[in-house]
């Protein structure tokens, strides 16, 4: 039988950091390990990848002085999402390490765990039990 286009592919999330070392440091202290790490000059890093569980992030310094979306309520339109056992631990441990709360661990009325932070530079992460595509 054909495969379908696509039906072999895996999602790798990327992020560039005006100070992707400082980045990398929160990373770890949320409690991702770095996995891999490509330095460049002037403190910049090339490439890092870290790792969560199954969760592996791409790292690398901004090459530009890119717009990242600024909050609109409890939104920048866009983030990370992470299903994490522990949403109250992730949010806790982000927050610790320097995240800005967007809403602290919280019930939804659809039966699930979820809070949200900005990091340092104002990606949005999100955290939650639920998982994506098992409806």
């Amino acid at each position: 039988m054909p495969q379908t286009p696509g039906s072999d592919a895996v999602l790798f999330a990327y992020l560039s950091y005006r100070d992707a070392p400082a980045a990398l440091e929160w990373l770890t202290a949320v409690g991702f390990e770095v996995v891999a790490r490509q330095d460049g000059p002037h403190d910049t890093v090339l490439h890092a990848e870290v790792r969560l569980g199954a969760v592996v992030l791409m790292i690398a310094s901004a090459d530009g002085d890119y717009d990242i979306p600024a909050l609109r309520g409890q939104s920048t339109g866009n983030g990370l999402y992470l299903r994490v056992a522990d949403v109250d631990e992730l949010y806790e441990r982000a927050v610790a390490a320097g995240a800005r709360p967007v809403f602290a661990p919280e019930d939804t009325e659809w039966g699930t765990r979820r809070a949200r932070v900005l990091d340092p530079e104002g990606h949005e992460w999100s955290a939650g039990n639920y998982e994506p595509g098992q409806l």
